[in-house]
């Protein structure tokens, strides 16, 4: 399985600091090692590591992302 851009998922990620948190996120771009998403929790637009991501799955009901 691939991420892909217009895509909904659920990562587990560790931050720089070593936190672990678990976000749902709208994949808006893929590029040099580097998700451009919107985090579904908080609206806001993030970026995150792929080497961060230590776990991931699609959300499968796009009603509960």
């Amino acid at each position: 399985m691939k991420i892909c851009i217009g895509q909904t998922v659920e990562i587990v990620y560790e931050d720089k600091s070593g936190k672990i948190t678990q976000r749902k996120l709208e994949v808006l771009g893929i590029r040099d090692g580097r998700i451009r998403a919107t985090c579904l929790s908080t609206c806001a637009p993030r970026v995150f590591l792929v080497s961060n991501i230590l776990a991931w799955q699609p959300v499968q009901d796009q009603r509960y992302a």
